[in-house]
C-alpha cells in the first residue's frame, strides 16, 4: 500500500511539474515557446546564448540586447499578425540572415 502510495505522490508531482512554467522573466514568449524560438535566434543571428542573456541568469535582464530582442520579437509578431492567414511570413531571419545586425541595403553588384 505504501509503494502504491508512493507511485501516485510522484506521479502527480511529475504531472504538476509539467504544468509549471519552466522559464522566468517572459514578457513576449510563452513557456513552450521559449527553445524552439531560441534555436531560431540562434540561427538567424548566428550567435549563442551569452549574447542576449546575461550567463548564467538567463532571466536576467542586465544585457541591453535582451530587451532589443524583445522589440524584435513584438515586431516580427505584429507584421505576421497582419496576414489573415494565419502563418509565419516574418522571422528574425528575414532582415538578419545570420548577422548581428541587419543589411540596409543590397549588396553592391560584382563587376
Amino acid at each position: 500500500m505504501r509503494f502504491l502510495a508512493t507511485v501516485l505522490f510522484l506521479t502527480a508531482m511529475t504531472l504538476g511539474a509539467q504544468d509549471a512554467p519552466q522559464h522566468k522573466n517572459l514578457k513576449v514568449l510563452k513557456d513552450d515557446q521559449v527553445m524552439p524560438v531560441m534555436k531560431a535566434m540562434q540561427g538567424a543571428l548566428g550567435q549563442k546564448c551569452d549574447f542576449c542573456h546575461a550567463m548564467p541568469d538567463f532571466a536576467s535582464d542586465e544585457k541591453p540586447k535582451k530587451q532589443i530582442a524583445r522589440v524584435m520579437m513584438e515586431l516580427a509578431n505584429d507584421i505576421n499578425a497582419k496576414f489573415h492567414d494565419g502563418k509565419t511570413h516574418v522571422t528574425c531571419y528575414t532582415c538578419h540572415r545570420g548577422a548581428t545586425t541587419p543589411e540596409t541595403a543590397p549588396p553592391t553588384p560584382s563587376q
